[in-house]
């Protein structure tokens, strides 16, 4: 079973993110509504992919991200950026901080599902 964890503050974007990726099979997901909570969440079971704001309150996105990059028990899991920034420069800082994907929101539910499936290597 693979475990996604979706990473945003606003309950609204993670429910609405869950329930596009839900008829993904063989696929679990667990939530967070800040940095520090995906920071948990990442301590207690294992995560084969992270969706993440970059737009959060206690801890940028790009500050996750590059926490997941730079710890050796975490560094390899993909990270899908999923934000309402859509300029250049927020996509060319999260690429090189070591983001897999950068999608913008509104999302298309089709595109986050194959982007998933697509990391994943699930049907």
């Amino acid at each position: 079973m693979r475990n996604i964890l979706v990473v945003d503050d606003s309950p609204t974007i993670r429910r609405m993110v869950l329930a596009s990726l839900r008829g993904m099979a063989g696929v679990s997901f667990q939530e967070a509504g800040t940095g520090l909570e995906a920071i948990e969440r990442l301590a207690l079971g294992p995560v084969n992919l992270m969706i993440v704001d970059l737009n959060m309150p206690d801890m940028h996105g790009l500050e996750l991200l590059r926490f997941v990059r730079a710890n050796d028990r975490f560094q390899n899991i993909p990270v899908i950026i999923l934000t309402t920034k859509n300029d250049e420069g927020s996509r060319r800082d999260a690429m090189h901080a070591g983001a897999t994907a950068y999608m913008t929101k509104p999302f298309e539910p089709a595109r986050l599902i194959e982007q998933a499936k697509t990391i994943l290597e699930v049907q």
